[in-house]
């Protein structure tokens, strides 16, 4: 439930999909066929890929792209009917570029939910004036309310100038600190899309290692979990420091 990798996958062939895997399955907990890359598969190879990530216990989705294609040309239920067959685990529910009425989102929430899959949401718009903190804290609510697995927090590829991040990609830390204060558990439901290294670290040292990180690169898996164990410069003394502090808490000696 918490320490999530989201991988971005924006063009792995079967080959490189096999060799990650093999590499680095066991940091990675979801594949995101980004956009709507999947629809530009051959079908067969589509499947295969599907397949092998399943093998390894990954889950694996589209992009919210082609969930709001699907919406806007009326066709969700035949969108979710192929996804099943074709083996996607998970589905993402986003309204980035066309806008859902919050009855309209619970339920496409539900009715994917009804065909098995896991749901993850996104919050956030990709272009336009962005959502109030207010407004984002009732569309997570909501959205867990009515069965979303995950929250998603819009970074975009590029983890700029959207969400919590300024124009340079930097951590706007008020406005993240506001978005979380009233949830009960942030490291477990929400997935934060940080594709930059400067925003991982923020995000690793203020929620912990085991915080859910989305818009991870291919080749950024491993460093990224280096990050969160304390192999990179950039965390190690974080790490050292938590070790310390649980050492003395559990030896008794934290008053000397």
């Amino acid at each position: 439930q918490t320490g999530c990798t989201m991988l971005l996958d924006k063009r792995l062939g079967l080959s490189e999909t096999r060799d990650l895997l093999e590499l680095a399955g066991d940091y990675i907990d979801i594949i995101k066929l980004t956009f709507g890359t999947s629809a530009l598969y051959p079908e067969a190879v589509l499947r295969e890929k599907i397949k092998l990530i399943r093998s390894y216990e990954v889950d694996v989705y589209p992009g919210g792209t082609l969930f709001e294609i699907a919406f806007w040309q009326n066709k969700m239920e035949s969108y979710l009917e192929y996804a099943a067959d074709i083996g996607f685990t998970g589905i993402e529910v986003s309204d980035g570029t066309i806008t859902l009425s919050a009855k309209e989102r619970r339920q496409a929430i539900q009715t994917a939910k009804a065909y098995g899959f896991k749901v993850v949401t996104e919050v956030g718009k990709k272009n336009g004036a962005p959502l109030s903190i207010l407004r984002m804290q009732q569309i997570i609510a909501d959205d867990l309310e009515h069965g979303a697995h995950k929250v998603i927090i819009e970074g975009r590829e590029s983890g700029k100038a959207v969400g919590i991040f300024d124009q340079n990609g930097k951590v706007k830390e008020a406005e993240m600190e506001a978005l979380v204060h009233v949830l009960p558990n942030p490291e477990s439901v929400l997935i934060w899309e940080a594709p930059l290294k400067c925003q991982q670290v923020t995000l690793i040292k203020r929620f912990g290692p085991n915080v859910n990180l989305g818009n991870i690169a291919p080749e950024e898996v491993l460093a990224v979990e280096a990050l969160r164990r304390g192999l990179r410069g950039d965390t190690l003394e974080f790490c050292l420091e938590r070790m310390t502090a649980e050492h003395w808490l559990v030896s008794g000696r934290g008053g000397e």
